[in-house]
């Protein structure tokens, strides 16, 4: 099965093989596009114009007309994928699929925390998983919190993944601790922290987009066949 990605962070390529490869799939089965241009001209901007949401979705397209599934790793960019309308094959947003997991295992009166480090994607991810959970069977019961993390991005975007990471950790403990019954890590590149957040909250592992979107690609693909 090929899978084509779209990046706007160059070291979710490695968040994504790692996955990929605990699934089974080989590293030559894997395109990767890194497009940093378009997150950044949506921070600069302060909003999602629709210059680039038309750029976003025209360079989705050109990815999956060479592959079974398409994954759009970025949250900012994530509402791009409602304006494809029919694409050849399955497009997954990694936000999305992020979502419907973590209102799967929210539960009745389930709680959901959600760890977005990026300002240009609180919206997008607020509105996200308040649809996910209030279309769940148990939707009048799942709380949503996004918990913004400016540090953790500040951290990741000099470099200090360690600090990073710690951090990231930090969050989702407190998250946790708040009452939190699932935790979920609102960008792919915050995944090598699970462990750590897993050992500092007493085996509490967060969700992480990676996972989520490569299992829905693969279903959506046995679907489709």
């Amino acid at each position: 099965m090929r899978i084509s990605f779209l990046h706007t962070i160059d070291s979710n390529r490695q968040v994504f093989e790692q996955a990929a490869t605990e699934l089974g799939l080989r590293p030559d089965d894997l395109q990767h596009l890194v497009r940093a241009d378009l997150r950044e001209a949506v921070e600069r901007a302060g909003t999602f114009s629709a210059d680039v949401k038309a750029q976003t979705c025209r360079t989705l397209l050109d990815l999956a007309a060479n592959a079974d599934a398409v994954i759009l790793t970025c949250a900012t960019l994530g509402p791009a994928v409602a304006e494809i309308g029919n694409a050849p094959v399955p497009v997954v947003r990694t936000d999305a699929a992020l979502a419907a997991w973590a209102a799967e295992s929210a539960g009745p009166n389930g709680k959901i925390a959600v760890l977005c480090a990026a300002e240009a994607a609180l919206e997008s991810n607020r509105k996200l998983f308040t649809q996910y959970a209030s279309e769940s069977a148990a939707s009048t019961e799942i709380a949503v919190e996004i918990v913004h993390t400016p540090l953790v991005w500040t951290l990741f975007k000099s470099g200090n993944m360690n600090g990073c990471f710690a951090a990231i950790s930090s969050a989702a403990a407190d998250a946790y601790a708040a009452g939190a019954t699932v935790v979920a890590f609102a960008h792919p590149w915050m995944a090598p922290a699970a462990y750590l957040a897993s050992e500092a909250s007493n085996g509490k592992r967060p969700l992480d987009s990676a996972r989520a979107a490569l299992n829905a690609a693969l279903r959506r693909v046995g679907e489709a066949r």
